[in-house]
């Protein structure tokens, strides 16, 4: 069930009649519900302990999908509100039916071209959040500098600081950063949907895919489709209609556990366990 006060604050602020609310996933971080009102079917989803900002900046971060000239499928953003004193912070979009499969060569086309989106500095003007942790997004002019001084670095700080690291692992991990100058192959700052894994897209009644959940910024594009790889859920024609618009660099493969030292921190410090020992093996291979 929705909160009486949120759903009361739609009713007020946007002239809504719920008239059924359906139970869909959330995630491991929210709840959510398919909305049934007298204007149409919504996605809500909402969270008492979201920081205050946590729901704006997913919406801009759809909204700067939705911008891209990548004709990628992205939810319109309806309304949003930060927690209040009785209510949860709340995020308000189009509902889309969810179909069973689609044209995945067609996905990796315009994840392409949504790469084709540039920028002067990789980074983000501010810093946004990766599933419940903070992203932090400082714009420079080097990758190899932002991939380690913003999306490494405070990550395995927040690891050793709460424990679920030794601080020894600092070392491993300066040897394999002082390499990075020679193992990036060099690019311009793209628009990354920047947490692409298989549960942030599907496919829609159409067969057209649909983001969701970013976490953007414009950084290398090697970085999204390494993502992709981190769990499955992605098959071979998507990679072929990748590769039809923007070929890969050489050596791609042999990126891929580099790129992927990022999401498997995120998930070091949100879920401990075995990540950690996969990101300390993927260090000693270096």
């Amino acid at each position: 069930m929705i909160p009486t006060e949120l759903s009361t604050h739609l009713t007020e602020t946007l002239d809504l009649e719920i008239k059924d609310t359906q139970p869909l996933s959330g995630g491991s971080i929210n709840q959510a519900v398919k909305l049934s009102t007298n204007k149409g079917d919504y996605f809500l989803k909402w969270n008492r302990s979201a920081p205050d900002d946590f729901f704006e900046k997913e919406a801009d971060g759809l909204k700067r999908l939705r911008d891209a000239k990548s004709n990628l499928q992205v939810p319109n953003v309806i309304s949003t509100g930060k927690p209040e004193p009785g209510r949860p912070g709340y995020l308000l979009m189009e509902f889309i039916e969810k179909g069973r499969t689609g044209n995945s060569f067609e996905f990796g086309q315009k994840l392409a071209k949504l790469h084709q989106t540039k920028a002067e500095q990789f980074g983000l003007e501010m810093d946004n959040y990766i599933g419940s942790l903070p992203q932090s997004n400082r714009q420079c002019n080097d990758w190899t500098e932002f991939f380690t001084q913003e999306r490494i670095d405070p990550q395995i700080k927040m690891a050793v600081d709460s424990g679920k690291m030794d601080a020894g692992i600092n070392q491993n991990w300066n040897r394999l950063s002082s390499k990075l100058n020679d193992i990036f192959p060099a690019t311009t700052p793209s628009l990354l949907h920047g947490d692409l894994w298989g549960g942030n897209y599907l496919f829609d009644s159409s067969g057209n895919a649909v983001m969701i959940d970013p976490a953007v910024y414009y950084g290398h594009p090697e970085m999204d489709l390494s993502f992709t790889k981190m769990f499955g859920g992605f098959s071979a024609e998507f990679y072929s209609g990748y590769e039809s618009e923007s070929p890969l660099e050489p050596g791609f493969s042999e990126r891929v556990p580099i790129y992927n030292l990022y999401p498997l921190l995120v998930h070091v410090n949100l879920f401990g366990g075995h990540y950690t020992s996969q990101f300390k093996s993927i260090l000693k291979n270096y």
